[in-house]
């Protein structure tokens, strides 16, 4: 198994230091933040996730402190947190790790509880501090998260070439007469052999099931003339994202889809060409949305343009009408219009962006033709 990368301690540092400037500048008194992709952000520790509290306190004036089981102090050392010099006061079985969180916060604190808590621990920290107010950590931790700094922007550029590397592969396994599964077998074992530590998502949508943006795989046999939807996405040890759509054609697709795929091809290409600062993320959507429905296909292109990525795949930006945030460099996300046909076929074309200083980097580079196989 490769072995997980974590940021240098610095950097780390760093990100610490400005959630407790961003936690005092919002009037929020700590950040209370358990196992997922904020603690790792902010300490490099992938903690697993389990029914027994972790949680690091972090407040705006004052020491962070992690809170840990007892089984797992040892890994919480040997992960970045030893590095960072963090206090880490371990619990034991039988007591109750919330009323240790409680106590190293004031009676009336603003607790800012971060986005993925799970809700018996969110009821439980109310339970612990009645008087608390809890708040949500991510309108604090989003400022910092949103705008990668130019080693996650490697990260993604890495993530992208893996992935690249995966749909280049793609068109060997894609034949009539196999099911959906046994196509998804084969992708799932090239995410991990081309450098993904985590297969996210595989969809491989033939015919009628491309028209449905998140199919699952099923047993349903590709045949000659298939259009196939391929989207697909992993996470690398750095604990960063991949995620990629192709359109593929099984021999010679209908008439029709050409049609529509000519138009998808023109839409995406004109939404990551008006990627740069200043522009509002909605009129990325529009630059997409706008070309398929002057081409008669609106009403087909059912979802968002796209989606931030990082340690998510799905987070802010989101690229979505209504969305009036204007784009800064650093910031990443997908371009990825569809056209979806219900009951006959669909189309999408999916590339990651990073907003640069004055236009869009794609971090995926394989050819958006029609690929026919």
């Amino acid at each position: 198994m490769t072995a997980p990368h974590h940021p240098p301690v610095a950097d780390l540092a760093d990100r610490l230091a400005r959630a407790r400037m961003a936690a005092r500048a919002a009037e929020v008194d700590a950040l209370l933040i358990t196992p997922g992709p904020d603690l790792r952000y902010l300490t490099g520790y992938d903690a697993i996730p389990l029914e027994r509290l972790t949680c690091l306190v972090l407040p705006a004036a004052a020491d962070p402190v992690i809170v840990v089981p007892g089984l797992e102090k040892a890994a919480a050392v040997a992960s970045p947190i030893g590095g960072l010099g963090l206090e880490i006061l371990s619990w034991g079985e039988t007591e109750d790790p919330y009323a240790l969180v409680a106590s190293l916060l004031p009676t009336h604190a603003v607790a800012g509880l971060d986005n993925h808590m799970w809700a018996e621990k969110v009821l439980r920290l109310r339970a612990a501090m009645p008087a608390a107010e809890q708040v949500l950590a991510g309108t604090v931790l989003r400022e910092l998260r949103i705008r990668k700094a130019p080693d996650e922007v490697e990260a993604l550029r890495r993530a992208g070439a893996a992935i690249d590397r995966v749909h280049a592969r793609v068109p060997g396994w894609l034949r009539a007469g196999r099911t959906e599964r046994q196509v998804g077998k084969d992708i799932a074992e090239a995410i991990i052999a081309e450098g993904h530590v985590r297969v996210d998502f595989v969809i491989v949508g033939s015919g009628p099931n491309g028209a449905s943006p998140h199919h699952e795989l099923s047993d349903r046999v590709i045949e000659q003339g298939d259009p196939v939807v391929v989207d697909i996405g992993g996470t690398m040890p750095d604990g960063y994202c991949s995620d990629e759509t192709r359109t593929y054609s099984v021999g010679k697709p209908p008439a029709e889809f050409v049609d529509y795929y000519t138009v998808l091809q023109a839409a995406q290409a004109a939404a990551c060409e008006h990627v740069r600062p200043g522009v509002t993320a909605e009129s990325v959507d529009s630059a997409a949305r706008d070309i398929i429905a002057a081409a008669g296909y609106g009403e087909y292109f059912v979802h968002r343009t796209g989606h931030g990525i990082g340690l998510e795949t799905h987070e802010e930006p989101y690229i979505v009408t209504g969305n009036t945030e204007l784009l800064e460099p650093g910031m990443a996300f997908s371009v990825e219009p569809g056209i979806y046909l219900p009951g006959r076929h669909g189309a999408r074309i999916e590339d990651i962006l990073v907003c640069g200083e004055t236009d869009g980097e794609r971090v995926n580079l394989r050819p958006r033709d029609l690929v026919i196989v």
